[in-house]
């Protein structure tokens, strides 16, 4: 099984080297808001049992399309282990909710199954057995092994793009104020990035070797799709990026990572802009 971090770790990541965004100088406390919804004291509406283990209890249920592969929406939501404890949630960031896409593995396995099955407004409880999420390995001083995960979440809202470019699609979730030069041909970009396609679930993070990329528009060697999307970026944007398989490897894929025919998914955070 794959390694993949909590989606707060994922965030955590990524704010804490964002200078210019005001720092959270309060010790982190629970808010008496709709994160305590998320408290299993609810009225089931409706239970679900896929073949996979999964089982969806709504509390409430939403209107409109099933979520797909490629939507982003913001979810707010707890982890727990069958004792109890929480070993995930956005409100350990004191977030009211944190972006997710579906379909590329951000999470373990499970979670894009059972938010294949829900919509946007959908308030369920998530019962996911340990073979979709951390498995047999568990996490280290986390999660022990073959723990089932019990996922509370609600899904807020689908987000649209930011901007589109060449089809690249691009959200921004965050922005320092300080950041006032733009990506072009006359300038370079530094920064982080976590790569992921359908097959291959964060092949790459380049905080792992704390070595960010520096980009020049004129560079070879990056998806092209990329670079489209990083113009006009600027210095503390935090923002995913969607490029389609053609403006990426298109049918040849790459080695044995990117299969033919995938869209990427790269989770940016902009460490600076300059001349």
């Amino acid at each position: 099984m794959k390694y993949l971090i909590p989606i707060t770790a994922l965030f955590f990541i990524v704010s804490c080297r964002n200078e210019g965004v005001k720092k959270q100088e309060q010790p982190i406390v629970e808010k008496q808001t709709k994160v305590d919804t998320l408290d299993m004291k609810h009225e089931i509406d409706e239970v679900k049992t896929l073949d996979n283990g999964i089982e969806i209890s709504w509390v409430e249920k939403g209107k409109g399309e099933l979520l797909k592969d490629g939507d982003v929406v913001q979810i707010d939501f707890k982890v727990r282990l069958v004792d109890s404890t929480i070993i995930d949630g956005n409100h350990l960031l004191n977030k009211e909710s944190l972006p997710y896409i579906i379909g590329f593995d951000m999470q373990p396995a499970g979670w894009d199954l059972s938010l294949k099955e829900m919509r946007v407004g959908d308030f369920a409880y998530v019962k996911i057995p340990s073979k979709l999420v951390r498995g047999k390995k568990g996490i280290n001083g986390l999660v022990p092994n073959d723990a089932d995960n019990y996922l509370a979440i609600r899904v807020l809202s689908k987000v649209k793009p930011t901007r589109e470019i060449d089809g690249n699609k691009v959200w921004i979730f965050e922005q320092s104020k300080k950041g006032k030069e733009k990506f072009n041909e006359d300038n370079t970009i530094v920064f982080h990035a976590m790569a992921s396609s359908q097959s291959s679930p964060l092949y790459f993070n380049s905080y792992r070797t704390n070595a960010p990329f520096q980009l020049k528009l004129e560079d070879n060697g990056v998806v092209p799709g990329l670079k489209k999307a990083l113009i006009n970026a600027k210095k503390g944007d935090r923002m995913f990026v969607l490029v389609p398989s053609d403006q990426a490897y298109g049918s040849k894929g790459y080695l044995d990572i990117v299969q033919p025919n995938e869209d990427l998914f790269f989770n940016v955070f902009v460490m600076d802009v300059f001349k």
